[in-house]
């Protein structure tokens, strides 16, 4: 796996960029969005933009070249989907605002409700509007593939989805559903699609003959390198030859996978029993997955604690005493000013980020590999921390 995206600054664009930033190359993303695309051709099937994932909307121009549309879990999502995508719109959420519903209604294409009190709630909202609107529910198979508690959808107790056990008892409440919904994966291949479609066909297949689509989620890593692209199409095309259904996948983490990187300087080295360097960024706030995954992020030039000759903590610029990156062994010592690149840092970055402890969030860049040039997109100030709060 190359998590660094194919960028490669030079040590003049290396001095002069504006760090932390996120350095996203178009290239390597309209590289993912060509396999997208053949599945979508090959399989006959509809692929979104999960905006949880991946909402860097500079780049829609490129993306809806190739994606269908663009998926959303709040009103926020889908205003920016639908104004600055502009193609379908759809909407999941485990509950709905009654106060946003004609918003929501007015914006999106699709709407998938969380539970059969949601969709009675506001079926007269979707019936009564004037556009037509796509009503599904989320089920949920009970099967699970995640192994991160954290992300596992299907885990006991679930919030996220209606069981076969709810959903028999309440079949009377489901006349004007046009689609199911599900979404158990996270970073998974295609084998885990295939065991997770085999429950959910035993388990709500009896229901297919009165939809018309179904939404098989993201968590799907097809543009990761060994993801099995021409299984994921023949269980498609396979599961179509049963039954008439449109088919949608809405994967975020596989349109910007190894698109982007995080770049960072060093702004102090010094010792606690151990060398600890601190940097311009911080987990907490520019790369929550870090402790929320929890994950250790590869850095350009780094290796494991040992490997190497010089060792480092890398921390954190906030006061969290947790805000710690890992250890990292490297070839030279570190110095303060010296540029460290983390990897595969377009995903689950810019959406999740905050100004916590009033630290900037980072620049954003657009890279071209095929040029190696490089643009600021976009510089964040003290007014972008001040509009937050009140």
């Amino acid at each position: 796996m190359e998590p660094f995206g194919k960028i490669n600054l030079s040590e003049q664009q290396l001095q002069n960029i504006i760090t932390p930033c996120y350095v996203v190359n178009e290239v390597k993303l309209e590289e993912n969005l060509k396999i997208l695309k053949r599945v979508q051709q090959e399989a006959n099937c509809r692929i979104l933009l999960a905006l949880k994932g991946f909402a860097m909307w500079s780049l829609f121009p490129l993306i809806r070249r190739y994606l269908q549309g663009v998926t959303a879990s709040s009103i926020n999502e889908a205003l920016l989907g639908r104004k600055e995508f502009g193609k379908e719109v759809h909407i999941y959420a485990p509950a709905y605002s009654e106060k946003e519903m004609d918003r929501i209604l007015s914006i999106t294409d699709h709407i998938s409700f969380n539970s059969t009190g949601q969709w009675k709630k506001y079926k007269p909202f979707v019936q009564a509007h004037k556009a037509k609107i796509s009503a599904g529910v989320r089920i949920n198979p009970e099967h699970s593939e995640v192994s991160t508690p954290i992300y596992d959808p299907c885990a006991p107790y679930s919030r996220m989805g209606i069981t076969i056990e709810n959903f028999n008892k309440e079949l009377n409440e489901l006349q004007g559903i046009e689609g199911l919904h599900f979404h158990n994966l996270c970073e998974l291949n295609s084998d885990s699609l295939e065991h997770t479609l085999k429950a959910v066909e035993e388990k709500f297949g009896f229901y297919f003959n009165n939809i018309k689509w179904i939404n098989f989620g993201g968590g799907h890593h097809i543009t990761r390198a060994d993801y099995n692209v021409d299984h994921l199409i023949r269980l498609i095309k396979d599961f179509k030859t049963r039954y008439d259904l449109e088919v949608y996948l809405e994967p975020g983490e596989a349109i910007g996978l190894n698109t982007g990187v995080l770049v960072s300087k060093v702004m102090d080295v010094f010792e606690n029993k151990m060398p600890i360097a601190i940097l311009d960024t911080s987990a907490t706030a520019h790369i929550p997955d870090v402790l929320e995954m929890p994950y250790r992020p590869a850095i350009l030039g780094g290796g494991e604690p040992g490997e190497k000759p010089y060792t480092y903590r890398l921390g954190g610029l906030t006061c969290l005493a947790g805000d710690v990156i890992g250890d990292y062994s490297f070839n030279q010592p570190l110095k303060e000013g010296d540029a460290l690149i983390f990897g595969d840092m377009a995903h689950y970055t810019m959406v999740k980020n905050t100004t916590f402890n009033g630290i900037h969030l980072p620049a954003i860049y657009i890279y071209n590999s095929h040029k190696g040039e490089l643009r600021l997109q976009r510089l964040f100030s003290y007014e972008d921390y001040k509009g937050r709060l009140s």
